[in-house]
């Protein structure tokens, strides 16, 4: 296994885990804008972009650009978040070159106008289908009031208001502004020989508009808050919480995340014996999610509305005690093995090395092999999460509550 690396005079950067003892390769287009790069005047336009892309070039017809995938057999797909829109394929090697020309081409499409109209009906389409779905709603809600003022706070979806008002010229706009290659990494993991990959990206890429958007990733300083958004027809209540954690360059994120597992996995963790175990809750789970300059610990619980306010208490005894007496060595060790082992068998395809090559690069320039994170991962003590949490002690700061119950 190999780490190579070049940068193209336009700016495009290109890292590859070359490895030759696999059956295939995965790339992906890693382009650094999401929710937090918008204005408010074109909030969504991100995700709708990503959906726009595969609705054809000066070239190529959204027909034609699916058949090409599926003719090779391509696992094709994009995705948007706040911070990163990616676009990736994992392919037999064989076929990588005519499934990186296809990917290469969507990524400047043509946003006929006839296509945005249509497209902007399932984006209006999803926001209605997601409105519905109470722990995402609560999600977004929470988004919104935890990083209220920051530019964490801007949704992914955007707003049926927003959609509608969106225009196909502000589009183009944002795709000219935003989809520069100084602003765009290619990612490619697996079985591929390095002199094919600087071939077809020389070829497809190098006349890509050079240029960077910049970002301010000051931390967000929450000031937090309590949101109770009654929902007739619903049974559960559905609560989700944060408080500030590690951004994502901080090497307090190793810490934060095996704190999470710890703390809030879905099997064996604290929250799980406390709450799920005994039939108290239907999911009681916490989260790390970090972020260029900031990040979260989230937490989100799923109960009988008439347990609510006293499983929020306990969580927050629970959280207490952490933040006081820390985790135990046997916690730790049960949480390494774990981590571990998702390491270990994600790395075992291509496409699961693809998202780790690709971020570690985007957030910090940094390739990290899967030897690097095991070794990092052993290292870790019950000194390092003390340690993280004097700084980023759990809590409950910002709560958003989703369900029948008009106050908690």
């Amino acid at each position: 296994m190999k780490f190579e690396k070049v940068v193209l005079d336009n700016g495009l950067t290109i890292v590859g885990e070359i490895n030759p003892n696999v059956h295939s390769v995965a790339f992906g287009f890693f382009v650094r804008t999401g929710a937090r790069d918008e204005t408010t005047g074109v909030s969504g336009v991100s995700h709708f972009l990503e959906h726009m892309v595969f609705k054809g070039t000066e070239t190529r017809t959204a027909a034609d650009v699916n058949r090409l995938f599926d003719e090779v057999g391509a696992k094709y797909n994009a995705s948007t978040s706040e911070e990163i829109t990616l676009y990736y394929a994992a392919i037999l090697p064989e076929y990588f070159s005519e499934t990186f020309a296809l990917l290469a081409d969507i990524m400047y499409p043509s946003l006929r106008d006839d296509d945005f109209n249509i497209e902007k009906n399932v984006i209006l389409e999803e926001i209605g289908m997601y409105d519905d779905m109470p722990a995402f709603s609560a999600y977004e809600k929470l988004m919104e009031s935890h990083f209220r003022g920051h530019p964490l706070s801007q949704s992914i979806l955007g707003s049926v208001e927003s959609i509608q008002a969106l225009t196909a010229d502000q589009m183009r706009q944002y795709h000219r502004e935003h989809y520069l290659a100084g602003n765009i990494t290619l990612a490619v993991a697996g079985n591929i020989e390095w002199s094919e990959v600087l071939d077809l990206v020389n070829q497809h890429c190098q006349h890509w508009p050079t240029g960077q958007t910049e970002r301010d990733i000051t931390e967000a300083t929450p000031t937090g808050g309590t949101i109770v958004i009654p929902k007739s027809g619903t049974v559960q209540e559905h609560v989700a919480q944060m408080s500030p954690a590690p951004p994502s360059a901080s090497p307090l994120r190793f810490a934060a995340e095996i704190l999470s597992v710890i703390v809030g996995d879905d099997s064996n963790s604290r929250l799980y014996w406390e709450l799920i175990e005994p039939g108290d809750a239907e999911a009681a789970e916490l989260g790390y999610n970090d972020y260029d300059g900031s990040g979260a610990f989230m937490t989100f619980l799923s109960c009988r509305p008439e347990d609510t306010a006293r499983l929020l208490a306990k969580i927050g005894e629970l959280y207490d005690d952490i933040n006081q007496n820390g985790v135990t060595e046997a916690e730790l060790e049960q949480a390494k093995n774990k981590v571990a082992s998702r390491i270990v068998l994600r790395s075992e395809r291509p496409m699961g090395r693809l998202s780790a090559l690709g971020s570690n690069w985007v957030y910090r320039k940094q390739y990290r092999s899967v030897e690097d994170d095991l070794n990092t991962l052993h290292q870790l003590t019950t000194d390092d999460i003390a340690e993280m949490l004097k700084q980023y002690p759990l809590g409950q700061q910002s709560t958003v509550a989703i369900g029948p119950l008009e106050s908690l």
